[in-house]
């Protein structure tokens, strides 16, 4: 009879796993979505069982050859934005929504060519994160890296065979805090673990938040570059404001005339522009949601870029049949999925944070760093994000190995970029926005196959191996 009980116990356990991966959690095919040959896991960790607190997860295998290619993990900014939304079927995913909101279409340009994704939800609070413990939803900085570090430990006993398996930290915006934050907290664990111990092979952001009294004149000297305000204000920006001690909780700590200038070339540019794509047309909610409402067959939103994707992929998430799919909203939340959480009650200051140390540290235990910026986007520009990359190289002393020029993808230019001492990257995607793989996904890919094998982008227009 003992025999039998271990010989049934074996074949449990052999049942609840799917080649290693949880069976529990694998996504059998979402509404509406395309056949296609790789596997989908979504589901929860739970980072706090004291508390109840879980960070709800989506995980893509690579397109081909999943099992030697590494783990990039991708989070979305805000803070207190959802990565499933933006970077799972927004951006970089395998997946788009269909313009009625009630199906899924193929990105072509998906980054799981190149690498197996893993998307979560990150603080809880955002999408179908959670918590039962309603103070968890005042948080900061330093608690969404503690919990991103022990979902990390929990998912690696889900998914065993990657603990060994490079790991690649990805994301943009407000990921600029969250990403390099995690990366510390992994190499502190690293170099207190005499067991496992995190395999970190890279380091690459979008668009990110470094530091504010540096990214914020940026966006209004995008503004007077891009012809957006006149010379007269542009020139009162500059010359009447100091942003030296500029931050999110006291922002005006500037001069009287700085904050006239400021809030009339923020009226100048309206809302008819998109700051986080300057080039891109705006959606008009109330007619799309009209659409969605009464529509059951495909639609085509917009020519080109899907400008109403947004309100296209909440409308998918809170399908029944989508989150039942998905294994998500597992509590029955009393709140419908939204692309930012209405619930966080986010740190007000960690914003001030200067990111730069952590770069340092991370580049001194050599792991690379790539910052990349779309060239479109007024909210983080590129023109903070550049001279913070500079600053740091400077203070580390690390010298041009690449030099500032064009780089090429599909015969044209894709961007531009410089490399500092083999370590520190910073590159543009020409015509991308905030969200560069939204924007550009083609030169994204490039960009991100680039950094995944290591290989420096092409500074030449003859094809390479990752076109």
């Amino acid at each position: 009879m003992g025999v039998w009980w271990i010989c049934g116990l074996i074949l449990v356990c052999l049942v609840s796993r799917v080649n290693g991966h949880p069976k529990e959690d694998l996504v059998v095919k979402l509404p509406g979505q395309p056949k296609v040959g790789f596997r989908q896991f979504a589901g929860y960790v739970d980072v706090d069982l004291k508390n109840g607190r879980s960070l709800f997860y989506y995980f893509v295998e690579a397109e081909e050859d999943p099992d030697h290619k590494p783990l990039t993990l991708w989070l979305n900014g805000g803070p207190g934005c959802s990565s499933m939304g933006g970077g799972a079927f927004t951006e970089l995913g395998p997946f788009f929504p269909t313009g009625d909101g009630r199906g899924l279409r193929r990105n072509s340009m998906s980054w799981n060519k190149a690498s197996n994704l893993l998307f979560v939800e990150s603080p809880a609070g955002v999408g179908w994160s959670y918590s039962n413990t309603t103070s968890d939803y005042t948080c900061g900085d330093d608690s969404t890296a503690r919990d991103m570090h022990m979902f990390m430990l929990k998912w690696y006993e889900k998914f065993p065979e990657y603990k060994s398996r490079d790991l690649l930290l990805t994301g943009e915006s407000y990921a600029g805090h969250y990403i390099p934050q995690l990366a510390v907290v992994l190499l502190d664990h690293n170099a207190h673990s005499n067991g496992f111990k995190f395999n970190i092979k890279g380091v690459a952001i979008g668009n990110p938040l470094l530091r504010l009294d540096r990214d914020v004149p940026a966006t209004y000297e995008f503004f007077w570059s891009h012809g957006m305000i006149s010379d007269e204000l542009g020139l009162a920006i500059m010359n009447d404001c100091d942003f030296e001690d500029y931050t999110f909780s006291t922002p005006h700590n500037v001069t009287d005339s700085c904050n006239h200038a400021i809030s009339e070339a923020n009226h100048i540019v309206g809302d008819y522009i998109n700051n986080y794509d300057v080039i891109l047309d705006v959606c008009y909610p109330s007619i799309v949601q009209q659409e969605l409402r009464l529509r059951k067959m495909a639609t085509k939103m917009s020519l080109g870029v899907d400008v109403c994707m947004s309100f296209e992929r909440r409308f998918y998430f809170n399908l029944p049949e989508v989150q039942k799919a998905l294994h998500a909203n597992r509590t029955n939340l009393p709140y419908v999925w939204t692309m930012c959480s209405d619930v966080l009650n986010y740190s007000n200051t960690d914003g001030n944070i200067n990111i730069l140390p952590l770069l340092k540290r991370i580049i001194q235990n050599g792991i690379p760093v790539w910052i990349f910026s779309g060239d479109q986007d007024s909210v983080v520009p590129l023109l903070g994000s550049r001279t913070l990359v500079r600053e740091l190289a400077h203070d580390m002393h690390l010298k041009i190995t690449v030099p500032y020029g064009a780089w090429f993808h599909k015969g044209q230019v894709g961007g531009w970029a410089t490399e500092y001492g083999n370590l520190l990257t910073f590159a543009t995607v020409r015509g991308a926005a905030h969200m560069v793989p939204f924007a550009q996904p083609s030169r994204a890919l490039h960009l991100f196959s680039s950094f995944v094998r290591g290989r420096r982008l092409p500074n030449t227009t003859r094809p390479s191996i990752d076109e």
